[in-house]
């Protein structure tokens, strides 16, 4: 049993411990209400550059050397991540060494200098990473279904950005954004792992490095739904084909959620599941596909995505709109239900093992939905599905699906 303590410090952030019995290691986690979702046009590709350039170095660790080998004396891992609806700073280390690792996040985070040559020297860098994204066929996949499912809205626009963007950015227009979007009230400090060795009131402290500012508005809501299709041809032997369906469930409600997770994992979830059965075991169409549930504070969706050969990519997209026509009229039966109830539930508690991942998972919920919810809470909103919200799941998910396809392949293809 993880057990949930949170306050709220001084300046507005939200401070989440999650004490984890049998660990001996700790995540300490910093996010914020300020991913690419909240980004202007022309900043699309900020939120990503300056979780780059936090790690350059802060007020007590001045470089991006002082930062890195301190961490590794700590025995401890550094990272962060950027999507459309958070940017999260995090370390992992052993239980006694967290105090230092804290001292050391919310330094090189929240004093974070910008420093011009490095904002120079990790620009190339930064634009490095979006070439090798765009030969990435699976990549270019993946962002062209974001534009295909939301168009012009922050959350069709790649959480990257283009490279012209990049190279246009200045340091003025960078810490702006970061006056505007990382308000400590909009976003959460989280604590996960062994806890033994953690002197609260110190913990306190140093996440009260972060300044208090001043909240903004919120976001541009989701955009309804608009059936698109986008293709990028390439002359490939195999074709990277993702597929949008908006679900009608209220992404705020965690039952909900659980039972699109549960339709999504009996859609095609698990090697058991009738996507994997029919179009890879079946038909042999395919190597991998799986569906998944996403959602976003005001909008959720179900996707499918594969790599086929080029030659079987329409008979695949033809047969599993049927697979999820047929769910839509006729309803998964008993059997399958229990089993992707299961099977969801199962996996839920297997990727909580770990700090990290429960870290993750607060943040999210906190900085996406608002709620600070226990991982207990998540697994026993799974186990709670019943037939009837799956089914009622699957009746949501009808329709010509939005489709991004990369391979030899036309518009027309998927019309």
């Amino acid at each position: 049993m993880i057990e949930l303590r949170d306050t709220v410090l001084d300046n507005g952030l939200p401070l989440v411990q999650l004490a984890m019995p049998g660990t001996r290691a700790v995540t300490l986690l910093v996010a914020f209400d300020a991913g690419a979702r909240t980004e202007r046009p022309e900043e699309n590709g900020m939120a990503h550059f300056l979780e780059h350039l936090v790690f350059k170095g802060g007020e007590k660790y001045a470089t991006y050397r002082d930062v890195n080998e301190t961490a590794e004396r700590l025995g401890a891992q550094l990272n962060a991540y950027t999507s459309h609806d958070v940017v999260a700073f995090h370390v992992t280390c052993r239980a006694e060494a967290v105090m230092d690792a804290a001292d050391l996040l919310t330094d090189f985070v929240a004093k974070a200098r910008v420093d011009g040559d490095e904002l120079e020297r990790e620009r190339g860098v930064v634009i490095q990473e979006i070439n090798r994204s765009d030969d990435a066929p699976a990549s270019v996949a993946s962002k062209l279904l974001d534009r295909a499912a939301f168009g012009d809205h922050p959350l069709g626009r790649a959480v990257l950005g283009p490279a012209e963007h990049l190279e246009s950015f200045s340091r003025e227009a960078i810490l702006a954004f970061r006056e505007r979007r990382w308000a400590p009230a909009r976003g959460g400090a989280f604590v996960a792992g062994d806890l033994s060795s953690v002197d609260a009131g110190r913990l306190g402290e140093l996440f009260g490095r972060f300044p208090a500012r001043i909240e903004q508005d919120g976001v541009e809501p989701a955009p309804d739904f608009e059936r698109r299709i986008l293709v990028t041809e390439r002359e490939t032997n195999q074709s990277h084909l993702r597929l949008h369906w908006r679900t009608p469930i209220d992404p705020t409600d965690l039952s909900q959620r659980a039972a699109l997770g549960v339709y999504a994992t009996l859609l095609g979830g698990s090697m058991g599941s009738r996507l994997f059965d029919e179009i890879r075991e079946q038909r042999g169409l395919c190597y991998a596909i799986r569906s998944a549930s996403y959602a976003h504070a005001d909008a959720s969706s179900l996707e499918v995505a594969s790599g086929l050969d080029s030659s079987k990519c329409e008979e695949a997209y033809t047969r599993i709109r049927e697979i999820v026509a047929d769910l839509a009229e006729n309803g998964p039966c008993e059997e399958e239900i229990e089993r992707a109830r299961a099977y969801a539930a199962g996996a839920t508690v297997l990727a909580l093992e770990g700090t990290n991942a429960v870290a993750r998972r607060a943040a999210s919920q906190k900085v996406t939905f608002g709620e600070i919810t226990s991982p207990e809470e998540a697994i026993g909103a799974l186990d709670g599905v019943t037939s009837d919200e799956v089914r009622e799941v699957a009746r949501g998910v009808a329709g010509a699906p939005t489709v991004a396809c990369v391979g030899p392949h036309a518009v027309e293809d998927f019309e």
